[in-house]
């Protein structure tokens, strides 16, 4: 699952433009050119959704792109975000998940925290354990 969040811009009579996120409300930025919004909108995504997490809060998933730009929050975000969706999606609790990978609940949760910085070797050990297969892509900008 790509996290792509696709945003609006609305030129501004005193020139540049206003971005405002279609899935998350309080997520909004500008920038004097459509380059500079689409960094400063990956920017003020992480930020929301990094604080959501802390928060316990609910992510929406990313509506249809369409024909709209996009922006994707940090990989450490997106990895936190990932981890939880998937392990709600498959009904496991942090604790399940902790018995599973043989380790303790806070190790697990960690795997949920945008600052954690797990390893590859434990992202693929919660993937299995989820039954899932962890898969890196890199893309160009």
């Amino acid at each position: 699952m790509k996290l792509e969040y696709p945003y609006t811009l609305e030129p501004q009579e005193t020139g540049g433009f206003v971005v405002q996120f279609l899935d998350i409300e309080e997520a909004f930025t500008e920038g004097a050119t459509p380059e500079e919004c689409a960094f400063n909108a990956a920017e003020v995504l992480t930020g929301i959704l990094e604080q959501r997490l802390e928060d316990g809060m609910d992510i929406p998933l990313p509506s249809k792109r369409g024909r709209r730009p996009v922006a994707s929050p940090s990989a450490a975000v997106q990895t936190a975000i990932l981890m939880r969706m998937t392990r709600l999606a498959e009904g496991k609790t942090l604790a399940e998940l902790a018995r599973a990978l043989g380790t303790s609940w806070p190790a697990v949760q960690r795997l949920e925290k945008p600052n954690a910085n797990p390893t590859l070797k434990q992202l693929e050990r919660a993937a299995h354990a989820l039954g899932k297969r962890l898969v890196l892509e890199f893309e160009g900008s």
